[in-house]
């Protein structure tokens, strides 16, 4: 059993967006666990869909009037609401009580979400970001759309289009940036880099501290 439920980065242009949030999962329809709702502490309502292989560990292991953390991946498809794709759960403590050293609570806190891709869109004065995330191709060898996650934060204009790992907290219907590491130019269809003469740029923004509540 791995202890961390968002795993390490094996290539160094990695996509990926993923991240965790506690909070009560309520189904629409008693019927239907699907489709419904994850209610957190501050009752913020986010809209949530169930990923087929949780459904059997819901209904057989959980209490589903209670608050658990989470594994889920987000989507931005309006401005200013949050979509979740319910992965998976971390609770060893319910799944795993024989296993020692995992805890159900994670150093990086709640709400924390790690986010890999291009960055296709930044507005310092305002404090807007995107980035855009490609998946990895199905087993039938199709490939699915890239989609986009909307951020609050700030990213110099200097590394639009390049590749970047955002450490993002969500608050409310919001994903807000904590950290970023810029990890290498994009490259083009010719093979050069974008960014001018295939230059790397490395190095690590500074932390944004939320009112009440410090960064990782």
């Amino acid at each position: 059993m791995r202890d961390h439920p968002i795993p390490p980065v094996t290539e160094p242009l990695q996509y990926r967006a993923i991240g965790v949030v506690r909070g009560v999962y309520k189904a629409k329809e008693d019927d239907q666990l699907t489709r419904g709702i994850l209610l957190d502490a501050d009752g913020n309502e986010l809209e949530t869909v169930v990923l087929g292989r949780v459904l059997t560990l819901m209904r057989r292991h959980l209490a589903m009037n209670e608050p658990h953390l989470w594994v889920v991946y987000p989507r931005c498809r309006e401005s200013e609401h949050l979509h979740l794709q319910i992965a998976g759960i971390w609770e060893p403590s319910t799944l795993s009580p024989d296993q020692a050293g995992a805890e159900d609570s994670l150093t990086e806190g709640d709400d924390f979400f790690s986010v890999r891709g291009e960055l296709i869109y930044t507005k310092p004065e305002t404090g807007e970001l995107v980035v855009k995330i490609r998946q990895q191709p199905r087993a039938d060898g199709s490939r699915p759309l890239p989609f986009k996650i909307q951020a609050k934060g700030t990213v110099p204009l200097e590394h639009l289009r390049h590749f970047v790992s955002l450490e993002l907290r969500r608050q409310g219907q919001a994903l807000h940036l904590e950290r970023f590491e810029v990890i290498a130019p994009m490259p083009t269809r010719g093979g050069k880099s974008k960014g001018g003469r295939g230059r790397q740029a490395t190095g690590r923004g500074p932390s944004i501290q939320r009112s009440g509540r410090a960064g990782v």
